[in-house]
């Protein structure tokens, strides 16, 4: 168990406020780096081991840059984020190509860029093939179906949409080795924000006995194993962060039990974790505005569901701090929401929480309590959407040296509107549009 710790005071977040309005996000630079660095020193028992950071969970190129220069590499899923990559410095098999239902445009892409190109179907094969060539280095993505459990975020692998079934997969090797693939891999990605460390270990296990079955039924000896992600993060103080040390000595003994004996030896370990990578050391910063007392006691946010959309969407936990208030008694029970006109607009719901004191309340007076919501480094902002015209927020780093530089700009009116002809929609209604100056 560790307490949930924020990097920066509240006397410091009153000096930033007055530059970076609330609400805001914030990344932690060093702990990042931090925490790059012990996942690559627990897995160099590995003849070969590389991360391809999901850039889902984070698509900032600010962020991309540091993962870059710390060797680590990105797993895309998509044409932009292929493209954000590609411009933080992260090159040729640097970078996993791992979408689906993927239009042969972002094949093409993907292959001009000398991604490895990871399939997520069968029928991709030949589609590929049309659309781009086969490339040297070809991946495929494994669904296990009922042979392995996945978990309440992901679901049930049998499920899912993605992936090969196994008899496709020995299939599709030997096919992708006579229209010209000289190196193949294998990935699997079966669960999400996984805790277990024996769960991880029995995946890998999974995929080194697949492996051997490739190559005894396809003739394929493949170049590296990619174990996915899926590895998850304490959200809340009472669970425990997984020792990446124990997990990588666990996985590298199925390795020599497995693959070893199996001529199969040296093999390449990949993984694709984001929210492991970044999610504890990212936070959205708010400001507490009303207090609403009715059947329950709410605390309204500047912040809503389109800031992060995690608690809303599927009842996720975030741990919830008040700057100033750490030692103060948790005497009150609020539900803390935002101003998004849906009911699943809530960030906590009846949390325990010190009493939190709001800008109307004060109103003119004090500004309110900074209320800091944990562990949003990964799949926060980069889920953030405009319904209700809300416009997103922007993305703060604190730099090793204590600085906070500006990575991502809030989103003003006139972004709100940009995609929009508005001349046009002036000539087709009544009356003249309106001005969209800032």
């Amino acid at each position: 168990m560790e307490a949930k710790t924020f990097p920066l005071s509240k006397e410091q977040l009153t000096e930033i406020v007055k530059r970076y309005p609330t609400p805001f996000y914030v990344y932690d630079e060093a702990a990042i780096r931090k925490n790059v660095r012990a996942i690559r020193e627990a897995f160099s028992v590995f003849p070969s081991y590389r991360e391809h950071f999901a850039v889902k969970a984070l698509p900032n190129p600010f962020i991309l840059k540091i993962l870059a220069s710390e060797g680590i590499g990105s797993d895309c899923s998509s044409y932009a984020e292929l493209a954000l990559a590609d411009i933080a410095g992260m090159k040729g098999e640097d970078n996993m190509f791992s979408s689906n239902e993927t239009p042969a445009e972002e094949y093409r892409l993907a292959r001009g860029l000398g991604a490895v190109i990871n399939l997520d179907d069968f029928s991709h094969i030949e589609f590929l093939e049309k659309a781009a060539g086969i490339p040297d280095l070809v991946s495929c993505r494994y669904n296990p179906g009922p042979l392995k459990e996945g978990n309440a975020i992901i679901g049930k692998p049998d499920e899912a949409k993605f992936g090969f079934t196994g008899e496709q997969i020995i299939e599709g090797f030997k096919i992708l080795k006579a229209r010209g693939a000289k190196r193949l891999a294998l990935h699997t990605m079966v669960a999400s924000n996984e805790l277990s460390i024996p769960y991880h270990i029995e995946t890998s296990r999974m995929l080194f006995c697949l492996a051997v079955e490739v190559k005894e039924k396809a003739g394929v000896r493949l170049e590296f194993i990619n174990l996915g992600g899926g590895v998850g993060i304490p959200y809340r103080p009472e669970q425990e962060a997984v020792d990446y040390k124990v997990l990588a000595a666990g996985i590298k003994k199925a390795y020599d039990e497995i693959l070893k004996p199996s001529g199969l030896d040296p093999m390449g370990i990949r993984t694709e974790w984001g929210r492991t990578i970044t999610g504890p050391y990212g936070w959205l910063v708010s400001t507490a505005v009303h207090r609403k007392s009715i059947y329950r006691e709410y605390i309204g946010l500047d912040a809503c569901m389109a800031d992060l959309m995690r608690p809303g969407m599927y009842g996720a936990y975030h741990h919830i701090t008040i700057p100033g208030k750490e030692h103060v008694p948790a005497t009150e029970i609020y539900d803390v929401v935002g101003s998004l006109c849906e009911n699943n607009d809530k960030f906590a719901v009846q949390r325990k929480l010190p009493k939190i004191d709001t800008a109307a309340e004060n109103y003119g007076r004090s500004p309110g309590d900074f209320v800091v919501i944990h562990d949003a480094g990964a799949h926060g902002r980069a889920m953030g959407f405009n319904y209700n015209g809300k416009l997103r927020c922007g993305e703060l780093l604190l730099r090793p040296d204590g600085t906070i530089m500006e990575i991502r700009r809030a989103e003003t009116l006139s972004d709100y509107f940009a995609t929009l002809d508005l001349e046009a929609a002036g000539n087709f209604l009544p009356g003249s549009p309106h001005s969209l100056n800032e």
